[in-house]
Protein backbone atom coordinates (compact mmCIF):
# COMPACT_ATOMS: atom_id res chain seq x y z
CA UNK A 1 0.00 0.00 0.00
CA UNK A 2 0.77 3.37 -0.94
CA UNK A 3 3.07 5.34 2.45
CA UNK A 4 1.11 8.64 3.36
CA UNK A 5 1.94 11.54 5.59
CA UNK A 6 -0.10 12.66 8.58
CA UNK A 7 2.40 15.48 9.38
CA UNK A 8 1.20 19.08 8.11
CA UNK A 9 3.34 21.30 6.32
CA UNK A 10 2.42 24.31 8.70
CA UNK A 11 1.38 24.27 12.36
CA UNK A 12 -1.86 26.70 11.94
CA UNK A 13 -5.06 25.52 12.49
CA UNK A 14 -6.77 25.04 9.73
CA UNK A 15 -3.51 23.53 7.75
CA UNK A 16 -3.76 21.09 10.76
CA UNK A 17 -7.39 20.26 10.11
CA UNK A 18 -7.27 19.98 6.50
CA UNK A 19 -4.09 17.88 6.34
CA UNK A 20 -5.44 15.43 8.84
CA UNK A 21 -9.11 15.43 6.53
CA UNK A 22 -6.89 14.68 3.81
CA UNK A 23 -4.68 12.29 5.21
CA UNK A 24 -8.36 9.95 5.98
CA UNK A 25 -9.15 10.39 2.19
CA UNK A 26 -6.07 9.34 1.28
CA UNK A 27 -5.86 6.45 3.54
CA UNK A 28 -9.72 5.54 2.36
CA UNK A 29 -8.36 5.68 -1.12
CA UNK A 30 -4.97 3.44 -0.32
CA UNK A 31 -6.92 0.89 0.91
CA UNK A 32 -8.95 0.13 -2.10
CA UNK A 33 -5.40 -0.11 -4.05
CA UNK A 34 -5.28 -3.20 -6.79
CA UNK A 35 -8.59 -4.55 -5.37
CA UNK A 36 -10.40 -6.31 -8.00
CA UNK A 37 -13.58 -5.54 -9.49
CA UNK A 38 -15.48 -8.74 -7.80
CA UNK A 39 -14.01 -8.38 -4.20
CA UNK A 40 -14.60 -4.40 -4.53
CA UNK A 41 -18.30 -5.44 -4.16
CA UNK A 42 -18.39 -8.50 -1.48
CA UNK A 43 -19.78 -7.79 1.24
CA UNK A 44 -18.09 -10.03 4.20
CA UNK A 45 -19.92 -9.11 7.44
CA UNK A 46 -23.24 -11.10 7.56
CA UNK A 47 -24.91 -8.38 9.45
CA UNK A 48 -23.56 -5.54 7.65
CA UNK A 49 -24.93 -6.36 4.05
CA UNK A 50 -23.99 -2.90 2.31
CA UNK A 51 -20.31 -2.84 4.14
CA UNK A 52 -18.48 -3.67 0.51
CA UNK A 53 -15.06 -1.23 -0.32
CA UNK A 54 -17.53 0.38 -3.23
CA UNK A 55 -20.32 0.96 -0.51
CA UNK A 56 -17.74 2.62 1.80
CA UNK A 57 -16.37 4.79 -0.79
CA UNK A 58 -19.42 5.97 -1.89
CA UNK A 59 -20.73 6.89 1.35
CA UNK A 60 -17.89 8.77 2.23
CA UNK A 61 -18.37 10.82 -1.15
CA UNK A 62 -22.06 11.57 -0.75
CA UNK A 63 -21.24 12.35 3.63
CA UNK A 64 -18.88 14.99 2.17
CA UNK A 65 -21.30 16.02 -0.27
CA UNK A 66 -24.21 16.73 1.99
CA UNK A 67 -22.10 18.19 4.80
CA UNK A 68 -20.21 20.84 2.55
CA UNK A 69 -23.07 21.86 -0.43
CA UNK A 70 -26.19 20.84 1.62
CA UNK A 71 -25.77 21.87 5.60
CA UNK A 72 -22.35 24.13 4.45
CA UNK A 73 -23.93 26.03 1.70
CA UNK A 74 -27.66 25.15 1.86
CA UNK A 75 -27.93 23.84 -1.12
CA UNK A 76 -30.77 21.87 -2.12
CA UNK A 77 -30.12 18.17 -1.14
CA UNK A 78 -29.51 15.85 -4.36
CA UNK A 79 -27.91 13.14 -2.44
CA UNK A 80 -29.33 9.00 -4.28
CA UNK A 81 -30.57 8.39 -0.61
CA UNK A 82 -34.75 8.49 0.15
CA UNK A 83 -36.41 8.28 3.39
CA UNK A 84 -37.51 4.80 2.11
CA UNK A 85 -33.59 4.02 1.54
CA UNK A 86 -31.61 5.88 3.31
CA UNK A 87 -28.38 3.85 2.65
CA UNK A 88 -28.99 4.19 -0.94
CA UNK A 89 -25.54 5.51 -1.83
CA UNK A 90 -24.34 2.64 -0.35
CA UNK A 91 -26.63 0.07 -2.36
CA UNK A 92 -25.90 1.45 -5.25
CA UNK A 93 -21.96 1.70 -5.33
CA UNK A 94 -22.13 -1.79 -6.43
CA UNK A 95 -23.57 -0.61 -10.15
CA UNK A 96 -20.34 1.18 -10.49
CA UNK A 97 -16.35 0.10 -11.08
CA UNK A 98 -14.34 0.84 -8.35
CA UNK A 99 -11.72 3.06 -10.01
CA UNK A 100 -15.02 5.31 -10.83
CA UNK A 101 -15.81 5.91 -7.29
CA UNK A 102 -12.31 6.57 -6.45
CA UNK A 103 -11.95 9.05 -9.25
CA UNK A 104 -15.00 11.20 -8.40
CA UNK A 105 -14.15 11.16 -4.42
CA UNK A 106 -10.59 12.50 -5.70
CA UNK A 107 -12.41 15.15 -7.71
CA UNK A 108 -15.13 16.01 -5.27
CA UNK A 109 -12.34 16.52 -2.19
CA UNK A 110 -10.07 18.57 -4.28
CA UNK A 111 -13.55 21.03 -4.98
CA UNK A 112 -14.33 21.11 -1.32
CA UNK A 113 -10.29 21.72 -0.74
CA UNK A 114 -11.02 24.55 -2.34
CA UNK A 115 -14.11 25.68 -0.48
CA UNK A 116 -12.67 25.31 2.49
CA UNK A 117 -9.60 27.21 1.46
CA UNK A 118 -11.92 30.11 0.67
CA UNK A 119 -13.80 29.81 3.66
CA UNK A 120 -13.59 31.16 7.15
CA UNK A 121 -12.94 28.46 10.05
CA UNK A 122 -15.80 30.42 11.71
CA UNK A 123 -18.37 30.56 9.28
CA UNK A 124 -21.92 28.69 9.87
CA UNK A 125 -23.40 26.86 7.88
CA UNK A 126 -26.28 28.00 6.36
CA UNK A 127 -27.97 24.69 7.46
CA UNK A 128 -29.07 24.22 11.30
CA UNK A 129 -28.26 20.21 12.14
CA UNK A 130 -29.20 18.41 15.48
CA UNK A 131 -31.65 20.69 17.69
CA UNK A 132 -31.36 23.66 14.65
CA UNK A 133 -27.88 24.23 15.72
CA UNK A 134 -25.63 26.02 12.81
CA UNK A 135 -22.43 24.50 13.03
CA UNK A 136 -19.36 25.98 11.93
CA UNK A 137 -16.83 24.74 8.84
CA UNK A 138 -14.21 23.94 11.47
CA UNK A 139 -16.94 21.68 13.20
CA UNK A 140 -17.57 20.18 9.89
CA UNK A 141 -13.62 19.56 9.38
CA UNK A 142 -13.66 17.86 12.26
CA UNK A 143 -16.41 15.77 11.90
CA UNK A 144 -15.70 14.73 8.43
CA UNK A 145 -12.34 13.61 9.83
CA UNK A 146 -13.90 11.34 12.07
CA UNK A 147 -16.48 10.29 10.03
CA UNK A 148 -13.83 9.14 7.29
CA UNK A 149 -11.75 8.04 9.85
CA UNK A 150 -13.86 5.11 11.34
CA UNK A 151 -14.78 3.99 8.07
CA UNK A 152 -11.36 3.45 7.41
CA UNK A 153 -11.47 1.38 9.93
CA UNK A 154 -13.95 -0.60 8.05
CA UNK A 155 -12.23 -0.65 5.19
CA UNK A 156 -9.60 -1.80 6.67
CA UNK A 157 -11.48 -4.97 8.37
CA UNK A 158 -12.86 -5.70 4.87
CA UNK A 159 -9.44 -5.69 2.99
CA UNK A 160 -7.93 -8.03 5.23
CA UNK A 161 -10.81 -10.25 5.34
CA UNK A 162 -10.87 -10.20 0.94
CA UNK A 163 -6.90 -10.63 0.42
CA UNK A 164 -5.17 -10.18 3.18
CA UNK A 165 -3.84 -7.21 3.11
CA UNK A 166 -2.96 -5.41 5.86
CA UNK A 167 -0.95 -2.11 6.87
CA UNK A 168 -1.90 1.97 7.96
Amino acid sequence: MTRIDDTPPAWDERTQLTTFLDYARDTARTKCEGVSAENARKALLPGSPLMTLSGLINHLRWVEYYWFQVVFLGEEDRGPWTDEDPDREMRIAVDFPLPQLLDEYAEQSAAYRELVAASALDEQAKRPVRGGLHVDLRWILLHLTEETARHNGHLDILRELLDGTTGD
